[in-house]
């Protein structure tokens, strides 16, 4: 399944620079990083990105990780894919930027639909 993880043009640079990340510094104090599927990423957007802008959305394939990503409950009991591993750069199909719309939310890219 395809899955997505939104960084902020300074975490997206250190991944670029690395070529590897722990994740955000919320990923980091919750123990494993944070991606939403399609259809949770505007929420995602809305809850914990409001009114920012600069952002990269990046896509990658879960079925990848095998064990190390797990489903489990969050928000209002939806599975969300937590990634237990570092995510490389290499791991991710592709980048967009995540801009805001003239209504001040995010406009998720051509064919990402939520």
């Amino acid at each position: 399944m395809l899955i997505y993880k939104i960084f902020r043009a300074e975490e997206w640079d250190a991944l670029l620079e690395a070529g590897q990340t722990h994740g955000t510094p919320d990923d980091l104090a919750d123990g494993f990083i944070h991606f939403s599927t399609a259809g949770q990423l505007q929420e995602t957007c809305e809850r914990h990105f409001a009114g920012e802008d600069g952002l990269v959305l990046a896509m990658v394939d879960s079925e990848d990780f095998g064990t190390r990503m797990k489903w489990e409950e969050s928000r209002g009991g939806a599975l969300f894919p937590h990634l237990y591993h570092k995510l490389r750069l290499c791991d991710v199909m592709w980048h967009k930027p995540l801009p805001l719309g003239p209504d001040g939310r995010h406009v998720l890219p051509d064919g990402v639909k939520g």
